[in-house]
């Protein structure tokens, strides 16, 4: 992915051919001084013009919330978001201190990695991993590399 990244303004992403098994997506930044949350969306494309456009399924949707020490993953499967999961061994995530996150595309799962440790999975609910070609990363945080 060769997309410019200008500091204090959302990412997105084109995914080239869409995800599948052992590809690796990595985010790295350094979180802001006071951050409230990070958001991480792996998605569909809209279908759809105009009036009738809805929005793509999301396979996976990370939320940072930094007040709760919590990350937690869903994903929107025909317009309809699934149960959240939050459980996490660890909080990685300090205001004021660089990060870098993986996101491997597993068979089963998608295996999420903070600076080289594990921290969760998510068993992917939208089946069609190419049809995820769009990646998108906000909050309070400044990019320094996506790859």
């Amino acid at each position: 992915m060769a997309d410019t990244i200008t500091p204090e303004s959302d990412y997105v992403g084109h995914i080239k051919g869409g995800l599948r098994p052992a590809m690796r997506i990595v985010v790295m930044g350094i979180i802001h001084k006071q951050p409230k949350s990070m958001k991480v969306t792996l998605s569909c494309p809209a279908r759809g013009e105009g009036d009738t456009e809805q929005e793509g399924d999301v396979g996976l949707q990370l939320m940072v919330k930094f007040t709760e020490k919590a990350v937690v993953r869903n994903s929107r499967v025909n317009g309809k978001w699934g149960t959240s999961e939050s459980i996490l061994s660890f909080f990685p995530f300090a205001a004021g201190e660089s990060f870098k996150m993986e996101i491997v595309c597993e068979h089963q799962q998608f295996r999420i990695l903070v600076d080289g440790q594990p921290l969760c999975g998510f068993t992917h609910r939208v089946t069609q991993l190419a049809s995820l070609t769009s990646l998108h990363v906000g909050g309070d945080l400044q990019l320094t590399k996506v790859a």
